[in-house]
């Protein structure tokens, strides 16, 4: 366990940008301004807001405090697309990333999480007669999301990810998969599915609407397959003014109405548009053909809230870095539940004043490892009954249950909240 309080370090700059000095403010306008979108490729944006300082990475697996202390950094500057609704960090680039070494993303430890997984590929099977037919994942991770496709079938499968782990899949259909740790590139476009399937890997890419282009050029191999693809929904972020789901590793941000303009710009018309997974996911089908597709009009929505966002962000970044301060006074003790993406933005935009030690996560590869950027030790939910904390931080409202009859089963009765 860690060695007593967290060494504090300078912490991340985090500002709405109506709030940022003039010298700051105008460059930065003059980014947005310079700024091509990488969706409709229409010129100049308007930035909103902006993170400084923060981790390139949210869920590699860091084995010391000093490495996770150390870790590179860079700046997130949200610049939004009045034209067609798109949001892209305008000083992006992937130059500072690596999703080869230890990167830790899987979700399906979660039994909700899990029962949204498999009830998709359900789906899809059963939407589009996936049965003795081939399967394509771009961006799969470790092949959890694959291995029921394809044992749902049965099916045929290749996935393309840098970060699969081979030997630690199991699954009844593992012969009938193949894996190529890579990233995918318009040199493996030769590779096609009856269903070509990109679950959150687009909103990791900058140029997105090339990247849309490869997925349709894949899928025209095969005459009438399925593209799917799925993002987190940016209008609830906005809405919520949920910060801790802005960070460096998302280049790009969707709503619905801005997804459906991006398959149609790459070639792919939208056939079936919603959102999934209590609302916080946007889940596209989409074939190769842009016309007759679905639209969505939400360009006046998403324009007034990114006005709002910006206008009322740093009051919600404030009221939480308040929260932890009175804790702390009070000397009561608050743990994170989830030790991912969500917890190392809330963190690291909080600044280094924030008095967490523990981010707890059931994935157990996470287990002894430290946060990016902040240092946090993640533990296990048993960790807890010596611990005894007092408030619980579910960093997802979607596992609230889930963590309250964990909570409950090892006698322990904190307060518990999401964000």
């Amino acid at each position: 366990m860690p060695e007593g309080r967290l060494a504090r370090q300078p912490g991340p700059v985090t500002i709405p940008l109506d709030s940022i000095p003039h010298d700051r403010r105008r460059r930065a306008l003059e980014t947005g301004a310079a700024a091509v979108c990488r969706a409709c490729e229409g010129a100049g944006m308007a930035p909103f807001y902006e993170v400084r300082g923060v981790p390139v990475h949210s869920v590699t697996l860091l084995p010391t405090r000093r490495e996770a202390l150390a870790y590179p950094t860079a700046d997130v500057l949200l610049g939004f697309c009045a034209r067609c609704g798109f949001i892209q960090n305008l000083v992006y680039t992937s130059e500072v990333q690596d999703y080869t070494s230890d990167y830790e993303e899987t979700q399906g430890f979660s039994a909700h999480f899990a029962e949204f997984a498999q009830a998709l590929a359900r789906r899809l099977v059963d939407s589009y007669q996936l049965r003795d037919k081939d399967v394509l994942e771009v961006g799969g991770g470790k092949g959890d999301f694959l291995a029921l496709l394809c044992e749902a079938g049965p099916n045929r499968g290749v996935g393309v990810d840098p970060a699969y782990v081979p030997g630690r899949l199991e699954s009844e259909a593992l012969d009938r998969m193949t894996f190529l740790r890579e990233f995918f590139t318009e040199e493996l476009t030769h590779l096609t599915g009856d269903l070509v399937c990109c679950r959150h890997t687009l909103e990791h890419v900058g140029p997105v609407r090339e990247f849309a282009r490869l997925l349709r050029q894949s899928a025209a191999h095969t005459p009438g397959s399925v593209v799917y693809l799925e993002v987190p929904d940016t209008l609830r972020v906005l809405r919520e003014r949920a910060f801790w789901d802005i960070y460096y590793e998302h280049a790009s941000y969707f709503t619905l109405g801005s997804l459906a303009r991006l398959t149609a710009a790459a070639g792919l018309s939208a056939i079936r548009l919603e959102l999934g997974f209590d609302d916080q996911y946007l889940l596209c089908d989409a074939r190769v053909g842009s016309e007759g597709g679905i639209e969505v009009d939400d360009l006046g929505d998403v324009t007034a809230a990114v006005a709002d966002f910006a206008a009322s962000c740093g009051a919600a970044i404030r009221g939480w870095q308040e929260r932890f301060s009175a804790l702390a006074a009070d000397g009561r003790r608050p743990v994170l539940w989830g030790a991912g993406s969500k917890a190392v933005a809330l963190l690291n935009t909080l600044g280094p004043q924030t008095q967490v030690e523990y981010a707890v996560d059931i994935n157990p590869f996470k287990h002894g490892t430290y946060l990016a950027g902040t240092g946090q030790e993640c533990v296990s939910p048993e960790f807890l009954e010596e611990y005894q904390p007092d408030l619980v931080v579910a960093m997802n409202p979607a596992y609230l249950e889930e963590i309250r009859r964990d909570l409950h089963r090892m006698g322990l009765r904190p307060e518990l909240e999401s964000v």
